[in-house]
């Protein structure tokens, strides 16, 4: 297992190089390798030995020159509902690698590496590099069909007419909930440079959009909306923000936080790996549920329940206190 971990960066460069290429979306059910290598543009000596490294793990199947396809590397194919392969790419981009090489200094600083290389950090990166945004903002729509999809199957959201979805990005979730509650109304809030492009995607008669900065002030609902935002922030800023959050929302109104908590125990989980990534870029964290109960109490909050999506993500339901 040593190892397998030591060497752990030439898998992931393999599954990257495959990604890169679209190999998995070459062919439906099987393949020869020279077919794929000639279609493909790579080597085909070079391209079996990385299929037989990723076969290994479960992506594809190879036997003998034939490849064929697993739930796993049907995964990388662009066309499949919940494609991986946007979020495969924005791994293999060099701030993510920067930031992966640098986890021992971050072990010793308890710092982020990624704003001591790049003026502004991750954002900053991204703003300089709009391909690489790009790939970025798919990979997190991606990510977001099978998460959007246990949130709706999950929670009722029909009690509330105003939904506030705070730091919501593009809205993905926002316009399914509106998709799914005809009665409701709702309002994304995010940096204006973000709400311009949610803008620009469609305004649905019932969905309004406002910008600021969470820090300062946010629009009040009968439901208010944290996904993914929290895990961006230390203790510190999360708390902030949750205080702004407190400040508006009206005494019988609901806050869902929304996030990928921590398992305890020590069986793999995806959130482990994350944290790690979390602590690189931002010096933040994916937190277990008890750090959330914490959190949410020291900033004007108290859990009323807490529901698991079934999609790597957990409702956190809390009522101001």
């Amino acid at each position: 297992m040593v190892r397998q971990l030591a060497a752990g960066h030439y898998l992931v460069g393999t599954l990257h190089g495959v990604a890169r290429l679209g190999v998995a979306d070459r062919f439906d059910s099987t393949a020869q390798v020279a077919d794929l290598a000639a279609a493909s543009g790579a080597d085909p000596g070079a391209l079996r030995r990385a299929l037989r490294l990723l076969a290994s793990r479960g992506i594809f199947v190879l036997a003998g020159e034939e490849v064929g396809h697993t739930e796993a590397s049907r995964l990388l194919r662009e066309d499949h509902p919940a494609s991986l392969r946007p979020l495969v790419l924005m791994f293999a981009q060099e701030v993510q690698w920067q930031a992966a090489a640098a986890v021992p200094e971050c072990l010793t600083t308890g710092e982020a590496a990624t704003p001591r290389r790049h003026e502004g950090g991750l954002w900053g990166y991204y703003a300089g590099r709009p391909d690489e945004a790009r790939i970025f903002d798919a990979a997190m729509r991606s990510k977001a069909v099978a998460q959007v999809a246990g949130i709706l199957a999950s929670y009722d959201f029909s009690p509330y007419p105003r939904i506030v979805d705070i730091g919501g990005g593009q809205g993905h979730l926002l316009r399914a909930i509106l998709a799914r509650e005809p009665a409701a109304r709702g309002v994304l809030f995010d940096q204006p440079a973000v709400i311009e492009a949610a803008r620009a995607a469609g305004e649905p008669g019932r969905l309004a959009f406002e910008s600021g900065d969470f820090f300062r002030s946010v629009p009040a609902g009968d439901l208010m909306i944290l996904m993914e935002v929290i895990h961006d922030w230390d203790d510190a800023a999360a708390g902030r923000i949750l205080r702004t959050v407190r400040a508006a929302a009206p005494a019988d109104a609901r806050l869902l936080v929304i996030e990928t908590e921590v398992p305890e125990g020590n069986e793999p989980h995806w959130s482990k790996l994350l944290d790690l990534v979390m602590l690189a870029q931002f010096a933040s964290l994916q937190r277990t549920r008890e750090d959330y109960r914490r959190l949410l109490a020291a900033n004007g909050f108290a859990v009323s329940g807490v529901v698991d999506t079934g999609a790597d993500i957990s409702i956190i339901e809390a009522r101001p206190v």
